[in-house]
């Protein structure tokens, strides 16, 4: 028996209070079943979610072939037993070996770029060639743990190269930072979200800003019993490119405000804090020394000249960036936090009462003969492993390997051809989607970062019909009710704008996982229906005509 009106409206309405990703997971159930018929041939177009359809081959290469050399400096031990013992690899004379191995299967894939990864290791970054290999080695046959249990020694040295590359550029920096590898940007928000719990630095009932929209997470985590924090949205205005005015921005110069939580570029509008909204953080900064500053910058690397809040306040910020998006990695799950060596979280905990300081004497006293003086980037290392076990922590070693191929393939790649491409690639996207839902792209906007597109009813509507349409669909739909359309009538999954904190009713476009036909195909479908509401509300107006006559 078919659900009444009223009951698909209740249950719609309960749904708005999920999070997006759960939402999804309903709306890709109304895309694969129900009474509607459909061809055989049309299949469900999932642009919900942001993992990508591409992904960075050449380091992938380096990596399988460096796991073969590295096979090969292991089988060099027990090599008298037939029973298949491999032992550690040997530092001593490591880097001849490789250059052999380089020559005997020179250009097979991957070969090429391993060597070139070993020169510029030793030319450009000044490092010890037969130390990389050896900690490479090591890595990648996972024979031991992590060591240093925050990041490898030379893998913390380049993947910071490539974050003062990638997150900072030609932005004067003074100073040098910690990085601690984790298990992608998600387990990074979790550990710092802990940490900053643990050590006073948030408490029940304390107060925080967020940068909304915002991915869901950083929405949903304040509410927890775990941490009960007040949250200020600072709003991002669509009319004015999705940027945060100085009456948003002079929120944070409220002394109850603690931190400031930001993804920059946004999630979903995809754009990039323009430089003037940075200087003004920074300004503000200079007034509250206290405040602290997240900045969650996964998608910078697909920016044009992208600088990270990292740079501009380097001391106040705790910079979170993660290789899923841009690399092709989300399965890897690679990710890092950093902080400047001289920071304000280590100064706050400092600066905590005797009582407090006491307590945290006690937490960390199994594992450092001075607890008072751990930073808080090696308090998040221990934390991630309950305290007890923070002798077994540490990300896998080969995730680290892969992290730091990944780094180098971008620090090699100078001309930038791997990110032109990509850009390329989403923009053109892009521009069949708007094309065929027969909207106009704005003007071009060098804060635009394009891997999603958020599809704002009310602003795009009232631009291109009028506000009139745009009240009447306002009223008379739920929020959620042009999405579950969309995926049943057409088999497109969208995710909601209105998750992610945005004050309009709104669809988020992933331009990264599907095909050009395949957005070309959304946009038809976005099309379809939206002008079905522009015949219905024309004749609902036009009977009030006929009526008022």
């Amino acid at each position: 028996m078919a659900k009444s009106s009223k009951s698909a409206s209740d249950d719609r309405a309960a749904m708005a209070s999920l999070s997006p990703f759960e939402l999804k997971d309903e709306l890709i159930k109304a895309a694969g079943g129900g009474a509607v018929e459909r061809p055989a041939n049309l299949s469900m177009l999932n642009a919900g979610r942001g993992n990508p359809n591409f992904l960075a081959t050449i380091p992938r290469h380096g990596f399988w072939q460096l796991g073969l050399f590295a096979m090969r400096e292991s089988e060099r031990s027990f090599a008298y037993m037939p029973e298949g013992l491999g032992g550690f690899p040997k530092r001593d004379g490591i880097e001849e070996r490789f250059e052999i191995f380089a020559r005997e299967f020179k250009g097979t894939p991957g070969i090429a770029f391993l060597a070139g990864a070993v020169s510029y290791v030793r030319d450009q970054l000044g490092l010890n060639a037969g130390d990389f290999l050896y900690e490479m080695c090591e890595g990648i046959l996972a024979c031991n743990y992590p060591v240093p249990d925050r990041m490898l020694k030379l893998s913390e040295i380049i993947v910071g190269q490539y974050l003062r590359r990638e997150m900072i550029g030609n932005h004067p920096f003074v100073g040098d930072f910690d990085i601690f590898a984790v298990e992608g940007g998600t387990a990074a928000m979790t550990y710092i979200f802990n940490t900053m719990r643990e050590n006073f630095l948030i408490e029940p009932g304390d107060t925080i800003a967020l940068g909304s929209p915002i991915f869901t997470p950083y929405i949903e985590i304040p509410r927890l019993n775990d941490y009960k924090l007040n949250v200020v949205n600072l709003d991002a205005d669509v009319a004015n490119g999705w940027q945060y005015s100085k009456a948003e921005l002079d929120k944070l110069r409220d002394p109850k405000v603690k931190a400031f939580f930001l993804v920059n570029p946004s999630n979903p509008p995809s754009v990039k804090m323009d430089t003037e909204s940075l200087e003004y953080i920074a300004e503000i900064v200079k007034e509250r020394p206290d405040l602290i500053l997240l900045t969650d910058d996964v998608y910078g690397t697909f920016a044009d000249d992208f600088v990270s809040l990292f740079g501009l306040c380097p001391e106040n910020t705790i910079l979170v960036y993660s290789y899923s998006k841009y690399f092709g990695a989300t399965g890897w799950r690679l990710g890092t936090i950093a902080t400047h060596r001289h920071n304000v979280l280590d100064r706050l905990l400092a600066e905590l009462p005797k009582d407090k300081k006491e307590e945290l004497h006690e937490r960390y006293e199994s594992i450092t003969t001075e607890p008072d003086k751990l930073k808080f980037i090696d308090r998040l290392v221990a934390d991630s492993r309950t305290v007890a076990l923070n002798h077994t922590a540490g990300l896998s070693t080969p995730q680290q390997v892969q992290m730091v191929l990944f780094s180098l393939f971008s620090l090699m790649d100078t001309p930038d051809a791997y990110k032109n491409a990509l850009k390329r690639l989403i923009r053109n996207r892009k521009a069949a989607l708007y094309r065929e839902i027969g909207i106009t792209p704005e003007a071009d906007d060098e804060n635009k970062v394009d891997y999603y597109s958020i599809l704002d009813l009310e602003y795009l509507g009232e631009k291109r019909h009028g506000r009139d349409l745009v009240d009447w669909v306002m009223k008379n739909t739920e929020p959620s009710e042009i999405l579950f359309r969309l995926a049943k009538e057409a088999r497109v999954v969208l995710l909601p704008g209105r998750g992610f904190g945005t004050q309009h009713p709104s669809g988020r476009v992933s331009l990264a996982n599907l095909n050009e036909s395949d957005y070309m195909q959304i946009g038809r479908a976005i099309r379809k229906l939206m002008d079905e509401y522009i015949e219905r509300f024309n004749a609902q107006s036009g009977k009030k005509s006929d009526k008022k006559k």
